[in-house]
């Protein structure tokens, strides 16, 4: 079953079932099911067709799920859009995927408001509340669609090394493997209820976790965000069996006065991913929490994300580790030729498995390079030990990773490279406390020019996401290369301390 018709059986096998929980309301699978029809059946009146791209632009809310869920549901294409990004970066994503309706929240419309694309519908999460209206109208009659296991379910933008984010297609077979892997690899029963905090927008909270767990008719508990004070409440009140974060989040909890006297009784796991949980921070969860299980999910959007998992007997013993490969996957470490090389020894980590996308939307250059006989390249340099356990040991190219979220330098150089004062640039990630890296501006002026730390970061704030912005800037009277001119950053990390 895809993922949709698992919807649709449980709609009938257990109609009273509680499936999604938020803000206090709750939605049954038939409610919930009958909700996803009529957001189906709403754009098939429109005549929308097979494949045609609706934009979700949306906090995290059962609303949420159901428009992510009719969409597909109706045989069309549903773009979850992260909502950090700053105006120019949607409206790329916008005009590059030419999605033809847009659902959004009011809550965060200023930034919709501040982009130029044209939609032939788009109806509004609150306000005047058009999906509100459109999942309450029993006239809206649903007419079942024959998926297809290639059509291409959802396209998740992801940022590239050229400072423009792709579309990664992902089709019903990959979403249906993401959730026949992650269950078994996380063992979810339909006793499960699952607390999430984490963005819906990203891969990892839709397909590591929404969607096993409702292949196999669990339960979610939803938040609009993650919020210490009330995360942990609802962690107390709601009892869910399941909870994900990155590892900045669990360092927030675990550094909260009142956490050691925290009873969790129903919980079995914290999953975390995104970035790696320092070796202290794994042995106070284990310590506080000792009836807790954790285990690491390791993956990319382009495999709907599943490669690997770090299971709670390997939690403390195998820091650093990514795990295990994980159910119907293949993973190798290749050389610069694309042969396999032994354990112990570094190379690139290549990815095989139906959970692998089909390609990147509209980018058959950058598909054809990623995908090569069927293994994804992931860019991430790793090993294997001699116990099969895979190891990163660095990450595509200077990619920065800040509290679970991923931030390409170039990105940012090409921000800075517009202010006219500045002659060049370059953006390193640093260590933080808090975030675990943060990017950092080397920037040099032009003869002659004036400008500020503070009115950099401010324009940078005008065209990129908050967590994208250089947290310091650093001015430089020249910036280090080597023989043939490019920038060592290396020579910038290595200068670093802790920045808090």
């Amino acid at each position: 079953m895809f993922i949709t018709e698992s919807i649709a059986h449980y709609a009938e096998r257990q109609p009273e079932k509680i499936y999604t929980t938020y803000e206090g309301r709750t939605w049954t699978y038939h409610s919930f099911y009958e909700k996803a029809k009529r957001v189906a059946s709403y754009f098939q009146q429109k005549g929308y067709e097979k494949d045609d791209i609706i934009a979700l632009y949306a906090l995290n809310s059962d609303i949420f799920l159901v428009c992510y869920f009719g969409i597909q549901l109706g045989g069309f294409t549903a773009m979850p859009v992260n909502t950090k990004l700053a105006a120019p970066e949607v409206e790329y994503i916008f005009l590059n995927s030419e999605a033809k309706a847009l659902i959004y929240d009011v809550r965060i419309e200023e930034t919709i408001q501040k982009t130029a694309h044209s939609f032939q519908d788009v109806l509004q999460i609150g306000g005047e509340d058009r999906v509100g209206q459109v999942i309450a109208d029993e006239a809206l009659i649903f007419r079942p669609v024959a998926l297809q296991p290639e059509d291409t379910a959802v396209v998740m933008y992801t940022s590239g090394t050229t400072g423009k984010p792709k579309g990664v297609m992902l089709t019903h077979a990959n979403i249906r493997a993401a959730a026949e892997i992650w269950s078994e690899a996380m063992a979810i029963t339909e006793n499960d209820r699952m607390l999430v905090a984490t963005p819906l927008f990203h891969c990892a909270a839709a397909h590591v976790f929404v969607v096993p767990v409702t292949y196999k008719g669990g339960s979610l508990i939803i938040e609009e965000a993650f919020s210490p004070d009330r995360t942990v409440r609802m962690l107390q009140e709601s009892a869910p069996t399941m909870f994900f974060g990155v590892p900045a989040m669990y360092s927030i909890l675990l550094n909260m006065p009142a956490i050691r006297e925290t009873r969790l009784p129903a919980l079995r796991l914290f999953c975390y991913g995104a970035a790696p949980m320092p070796y202290e921070l794994v042995k106070k969860l284990k310590e506080i929490f000792p009836d807790v299980g954790l285990q690491n999910c390791y993956g990319q959007t382009e495999n709907a994300p599943a490669a690997s998992s770090l299971k709670d007997e390997f939690a403390l013993d195998k820091i650093g580790s990514v795990g295990e490969v994980l159910p119907q996957t293949e993973i190798r470490i290749a050389d610069e030729f694309g042969e396999s090389l032994p354990a112990g020894q570094v190379g690139e980590i290549v990815v095989k498995g139906p959970q692998v996308m089909k390609g990147y939307l509209r980018n058959e250059e950058a598909t054809h390079q990623t995908i090569r006989n069927g293994w994804l390249y992931t860019g991430d340099l790793g090993k294997f030990d001699e116990d099969g356990l895979l190891y990163i040991v660095d990450r595509k190219k200077d990619m920065i990773i800040r509290g679970g979220e991923n931030v390409y330098p170039v990105e940012v150089e090409e921000v800075l490279y517009q202010i006219p004062q500045l002659l060049e640039a370059a953006v390193v990630g640093v260590p933080h406390e808090v975030y675990g890296e943060v990017p950092k501006a080397y920037a040099v002026k032009k003869q002659g020019q004036k400008i500020s730390e503070q009115a950099i970061k401010d324009y940078c704030a005008t065209q990129l996401a908050k967590y994208k912005v250089p947290l310091e800037v650093e001015f430089m009277e020249e910036l280090p290369r080597n023989a043939s001119g490019k920038v060592l950053k290396h020579t910038l990390r290595k200068a670093e301390n802790t920045v808090s």
